[in-house]
């Protein structure tokens, strides 16, 4: 009898063993896998290497790594499985709560002052946002449908929340890749960008100074948030939640009352929306979901949109120097940063000035059409969001 008991023990710890040896990632794990969290790993050594955008691409690159843990299915823990913690996390960013938040955050930080002492700033904001219509086209000529095409046109616009908060709408399927592709390509400005303004700008041009801004006036600051806002919005209110809360922290941070409030917006709540954006987009990339031909197109068109986008924003500038008078042109350094990679992409502007003039600070002027993109990138989601929804 101790020989039969022994017997069935040795049994049920074998299967046991069996049994726990299949929930193993080593008997999950895919080439898929491996190549994602390699992909995972690289975005967090860019991060700290090189501090390219690390509050973005250290969470996302983490994420990517706890994403493409193999597991046996039905264990609750994977971000497309009901009831585990991250798939309740990443409710946030499938029902776009995140970008709002964050963009409440952004408004809060952000100072108009360069924008508004040059209204006409505003015009380079808006022409670097031809990148999403000509990735929409694109994508429109590969195959995707309308409403799958004018989310991953919103790449173009350089603006992660604002990536998300559309694909949340229009493309809840490709969401994962469009965010991933926007932040990196965010991330990424400071090597894309610079040959393409080399490419289009002369030496002459690269040096050109520009006039000091004007003084704003505090009443003017105040005024912007709100007539901004109601102006944006009339022309195209789909883009309600994003503008409302974005012109909302500027108006916080301006009236000089609600210091608080304001600080509490461009810390506490873009810092945490900022966290959970990152690791549970990361997160979202699983490989058995997200390595597919659909995530390599919506990469390659991705890219062509920021190439674009950075491309129509110098030329612009240049065009508009055609009928600017001596000692008012514009340098056509700061037409990047009509995108709204802010403020990496007027740091790119400054940065490459510098080069050829090391006297000639261009970040401040740069910002104006910085923030630009950011209205910019914002009405063109909504008027995207309008015609698509």
């Amino acid at each position: 009898m101790i020989t039969l008991a022994t017997g069935g023990f040795m049994d049920f710890m074998s299967t046991q063993l069996v049994q726990f040896l299949g929930y193993t990632g080593f008997a999950n794990v895919t080439w898929g896998h491996i190549a994602m969290i390699c992909v995972g790993l690289i975005f967090v050594f860019l991060g700290i290497k090189f501090e390219f955008e690390p509050l973005l691409l250290v969470p996302i690159g983490f994420g990517m790594v706890v994403g493409n843990i193999p597991f046996y299915p039905g264990l609750k823990i994977g971000v497309y499985e009901d009831g585990s913690v991250l798939h309740i996390l990443y409710h946030g960013v499938q029902n776009g709560w995140y970008p709002p938040l964050i963009f409440l955050g952004i408004g809060a930080m952000t100072d108009f002052s360069a924008l508004l002492s040059n209204p006409k700033l505003m015009l380079v904001g808006a022409s670097a946002q031809v990148g999403i219509f000509a990735a929409y086209m694109g994508a429109m000529a590969l195959g995707f449908n309308p409403a799958e095409a004018g989310a991953i046109g919103i790449i173009g616009g350089a603006d992660g929340p604002t990536a998300i908060f559309l694909s949340s709408q229009l493309a809840p399927h490709l969401m994962g890749a469009i965010a991933v592709a926007a932040y990196s390509y965010m991330a990424l400005v400071p090597v894309i960008q610079p040959p393409i303004m080399r490419l289009l700008t002369t030496d002459k041009e690269r040096r050109i100074r520009m006039k000091a801004p004007r003084k704003v006036s505090q009443l003017e600051k105040i005024l912007f948030p709100i007539v901004g806002f109601i102006f944006c919005c009339f022309i195209v209110p789909s883009g309600l939640p994003l503008l409302g809360m974005l012109f909302f922290g500027n108006l916080l941070k301006e009236s000089g009352v609600t210091k608080r409030l304001s600080d509490t917006a461009s810390n506490a709540i873009v810092n945490i929306c900022t966290l959970l954006i990152g690791i549970t987009v990361g997160a979202s990339t699983e490989a058995t979901t997200f390595l597919s031909g659909k995530s390599l197109l919506i990469f390659a068109l991705g890219a062509c949109s920021f190439i674009v986008a950075t491309f129509f924003g110098v030329c612009f500038v240049k065009f508009m120097n055609l009928f600017l008078k001596e000692g008012n042109k514009i340098n056509p350094l700061i037409g990047n940063s009509g995108v709204s990679a802010v403020p990496d992409a007027a740091r790119v502007s400054n940065t490459v000035g510098l080069e050829y003039d090391k006297t000639n600070y261009l970040l401040q002027h740069a910002m104006g059409p910085n923030v630009a993109g950011v209205v910019g990138s914002a009405v063109a989601a909504g008027i995207l969001l309008g015609f698509l929804h």
